[in-house]
């Protein structure tokens, strides 16, 4: 099969169908009222999104628009909402800072075309792998980062430089502190405030664009002095690649891959959710890597940042009762007659204002409860969960995740090499008759004194688990710590796993026994570990010398003769001895 051809049919396997495509009229006035409010909820978290990103509020618009309706059609989730986000924005920001708006724009083409590879690659199952403390961590450290980003906002005065957020924020307070002027922290805390009492309250009304509106007319009617969006192009630009510069792709590259990796992760989390919440939709990982690849390939176009999906918009859509991505293309639709027909209107808001709703929003990201189950599965697990919060608000997401995604490995290897052990075992258990099959009785002393002289020169380890380099070194500790014995048979029918760490203390393991005058025999390799063992060469010695068995039955046989050989020559040995001291 040609390049060409499987490239078509990965194409056309993350194409919505025809069938995708005809649940959008199944149930379209639940669609167009789920539509309408999601659009509510998300007019001033596109604004505020765009606006901390550095790029404008232009920019969140567009890419709620462009990104929201290319994302529905394609996407992988009948129920996702996709657009700026909160995540997101943390990752451009310190990018809009170095490159300008540019550089941001030519990083979402790159991630968008990241996306659409990862997609064909069918990369989309791989993304469930990330462990659920680093997630959590990261949202977490998300929220922080979110809240820190709006506090040059709320106060009132102009975002100092710096890339990290915490000091932003620090040198916003001091600048704050040496000339306060209260009505931006106002603004910006009533407007948190009726947020997060509202929903409380009232969870079904959108309180974020109430309180919007209730501070816009407020500021308007007592002339209140605060600095608002300001003017806003009454519609979309022309598509244009001016902003592409193709000598800097290779530095941009880099951010790129983080942006792209950041869309996956969250925009699969997001469908992941909206799946949990809704009785029978499931998504498609893949188709929806492509539908955010496509989205990110258009939004810059327009003028609009990095898209992913959104969760909190996604989960409004679904409690809203959407049936089908009609309802995220609705959001799109509306979000598009606001930009083109209520732009004056929307340039009076203040900026205090939609601090306040990213704030109530980035408080709201944290589930308290969440944290303490979480926390209470072990201290592992909130260590996890801690770093990468902590990583995230001193790093940037990606770096997090990696350290995360690091811990979490570090843990799981723990757990292997406890799961791992040697343990030494009866021989009568080895020659245990079948099931239904009665244990013969001893046939005479000399049988019972046989089988104490077993117990006493034979020694059987079963080894048990895995045997890779996270426990190799202890099971060396286990095995040869062990008391002087004529023969030591290795049980290996029980090992999981063997990797080339696992082998090479094996063999240290045979070398130092044998070393100690011990006769090693080993039983029950299983077909898949002989690799790793023949490329080491851990049983060439004890292969040539016939000491390899296929079952612990005929390594015991191999035992018993070879103590009784050992006993007859040292006998023999005995009565030459004698006979010869009589001569004498």
């Amino acid at each position: 099969m040609s390049l060409a051809t499987v490239i078509g049919e990965r194409v056309r396997a993350v194409l919505p169908t025809r069938e995708i495509l005809a649940t959008m009229g199944r149930s379209p006035r639940k669609d167009l009222l789920a539509g309408l409010t999601v659009a509510i909820v998300a007019l001033p978290l596109a604004l505020g999104f765009g606006i901390s990103s550095g790029a404008g509020a232009e920019a969140g618009l567009a890419t709620a628009v462009v990104a929201g309706a290319l994302a529905a059609v394609f996407g992988g989730s009948n129920l996702q909402v996709s657009g700026p986000t909160g995540a997101m924005t943390v990752v451009l920001v310190p990018i809009v800072a170095r490159y300008g708006t540019d550089g941001v724009l030519t990083v979402g083409l790159l991630a968008g075309v990241v996306l659409v590879v990862l997609a064909l690659l069918r990369a989309g199952r791989w993304m469930a792998y990330v462990p659920v403390p680093v997630v959590e961590g990261f949202t977490v450290g998300i929220a922080g980062v979110i809240a820190l980003q709006q506090v040059p906002g709320a106060l009132g005065v102009d975002k100092p430089e710096g890339d990290n957020p915490a000091v932003v924020a620090a040198r916003a307070v001091r600048e704050f502190a040496a000339a306060p002027h209260w009505a931006s922290v106002g603004v910006a805390l009533a407007v948190a405030a009726v947020m997060l009492v509202g929903v409380r309250l009232r969870p079904a009304l959108p309180f974020s664009l109430i309180a919007v509106v209730a501070a816009t007319v407020t500021a308007k009617a007592v002339g209140l002095p605060v600095a608002t969006i300001g003017h806003l192009p009454a519609g979309l630009p022309a598509p244009s690649l001016g902003f592409l510069d193709l000598s800097a792709v290779p530095a941009l590259l880099p951010s790129a891959f983080a942006v792209a990796a950041l869309a996956a992760l969250e925009s699969l989390m997001s469908a992941t959710a909206a799946d949990a919440m809704s009785v029978s939709e499931r998504h498609d990982s893949d188709r929806e890597l492509f539908g955010q690849g496509l989205a990110n390939l258009a939004a810059p176009l327009f003028g609009g940042v990095a898209a992913t999906g959104a969760i909190a918009r996604t989960a409004v859509n679904v409690r809203s009762g959407a049936a089908s991505r009609l309802a995220a293309l609705v959001h799109a639709a509306v979000l598009a007659v606001i930009v083109f027909a209520a732009a004056p209107l929307v340039a009076g808001i203040p900026l205090a204002a939609l601090a306040g709703v990213l704030i109530a929003t980035a408080v709201r990201m944290v589930q308290v409860g969440s944290l303490r189950a979480l926390a209470r599965t072990g201290r592992g697990e909130a260590a996890v969960l801690a770093l990468t919060a902590a990583a995230t608000l001193a790093f940037d997401l990606v770096t997090a995740v990696v350290i995360g995604m690091l811990a979490s490995g570090v843990l799981a290897l723990a757990a292997v090499a406890r799961a791992a052990r040697v343990e030494q075992v009866p021989l009568l258990a080895d020659l245990a008759p079948a099931p239904g099959r009665e244990v013969p009785a001893p046939r005479s002393d000399h049988h019972v004194e046989e089988q104490a002289l077993l117990a006493e020169h034979i020694v059987a380890y079963r080894i048990d688990g895995p045997l890779l380099f996270a426990a190799a070194h202890r099971f060396l500790l286990e095995l040869t710590r062990s008391a002087e014995v004529k023969v030591a048979i290795l049980r290996m029918s029980r090992v999981s796993a063997i990797d080339a760490s696992g082998a090479t203390v094996l063999g240290d393991a045979i070398t130092e026994l044998r070393r100690r005058g011990t006769l090693v025999l080993v039983s029950g390799i299983r077909d898949e570990h002989h690799r790793p063992l023949d490329a080491l060469g851990v049983l060439d010695r004890l292969r040539a010398d016939g000491h390899v068995f296929a079952g612990t039955p005929e390594a015991i046989a191999h035992a018993r003769a070879h103590l009784r050989d050992g006993d007859a020559a040292a006998d023999h040995d005995l009565t030459a001895t004698g006979a010869g001291g009589t001569a004498g």
